[in-house]
């Protein structure tokens, strides 16, 4: 979760399910006579016109919640916050259901290609702001995470008071997470089946790649084979732990990469380039089991998705 988006404060306005990022102003080497100028020094990406336009639309505010204007004076030792805003946000043509919730707890069943949270190119286009506008709860937050190109089941918390205790569920691998892939079927691994994977995985130096180095492992995935059609085959992944693109890099180390999947083995040049929205990644986030830490009540939830051979 990005650094932008996530230190929010609780008492400034929320836009359109966005809450404002916080930002300090301290005592730098760097002298600066106005906010605007800090700006542009601190996010090189964010050209001056479009923190003027900011500016004008009062979307950049002191820390008491007053519109800055581009003559604002920089103070050393305060907050100032910001919305963020994307330019020509690509629209993701699918839906997200909410299957449950209670007082405490939301679950969603996501679509392929929408991300959980704000970050990068995507912001309006994103589950957790979605959610926010459809349902009015702006105190809700992810609890876990899935890849932008996996469907499948995300649990959120509805206040900010319960926030650790679910996510201390994911930490301490209290939860049961089932997955569904369709991958190639190899016939010298079908003897093996259960396959229980593990290998240690760190950021590569390939763009978001993630990779197997030796050392000892930090994560490890159970694979059963389920179904068989032709050269394809579907598989229930059970994940224990929870390293970005886990599942991904672990079904390529065996052979079997997922359909669609443009990362892994060999990152696709047209990865960065925009969506096929007709090749979803043939990863699923079918089944979500736990034992709720505030009300007590065992909880299955299962998506209403399916992947088919």
């Amino acid at each position: 979760m990005s650094f932008e988006y996530y230190l929010q404060s609780m008492h400034m306005d929320i836009k359109n399910g966005i809450s404002p990022s916080k930002v300090f102003l301290g005592n730098t080497e760097k002298t600066y006579l106005y906010v605007i100028d800090f700006l542009v020094d601190r996010f090189p990406s964010i050209s001056k016109d479009e923190w003027l336009a900011r500016m004008e639309q009062s979307l950049v505010l002191d820390q008491d919640g007053i519109p800055l204007s581009s003559h604002a004076v920089y103070s050393s030792n305060t907050y100032i916050y910001y919305y963020r805003q994307v330019e020509h946000e690509e629209p993701i043509p699918f839906e997200e259901i909410i299957i449950y919730q209670d007082d405490h707890l939301l679950i969603a069943d996501k679509p392929h290609f929408l991300p959980v949270t704000p970050g990068g190119h995507y912001l309006q286009e994103t589950l957790l702001v979605r959610l926010k506008n459809k349902t009015g709860l702006q105190d809700l937050s992810p609890i876990h995470r899935i890849d932008r190109e996996t469907a499948g089941l995300v649990a959120f918390s509805k206040k900010a008071q319960d926030r650790n205790l679910y996510q201390a569920l994911f930490r301490e691998r209290a939860v049961e997470k089932g997955y569904e892939a369709i991958a190639p079927y190899r016939h010298e691994l079908s003897n093996q089946f259960p396959i229980h994977y593990q290998s240690r995985l760190e950021e590569s130096e390939v763009f978001i790649q993630m990779h197997e180095v030796p050392g000892e492992s930090n994560s490890d995935t159970v694979i059963h084979l389920m179904e068989i059609k032709g050269l394809w085959a579907k598989y229930q992944l059970q994940l224990g732990s929870g390293k970005k693109h886990q599942l991904r890099v672990h079904m390529s180390a065996l052979g079997i990469p997922i359909k669609n999947d443009l990362i892994y083995p060999e990152l696709q040049a047209h990865v960065k380039t925009g969506h096929d929205f007709s090749q979803p990644l043939q990863l699923l986030a079918k089944e979500l089991r736990f034992k709720d830490p505030i009300t007590g009540l065992e909880h299955y939830f299962s998506s209403q998705q399916a992947l088919h051979l």
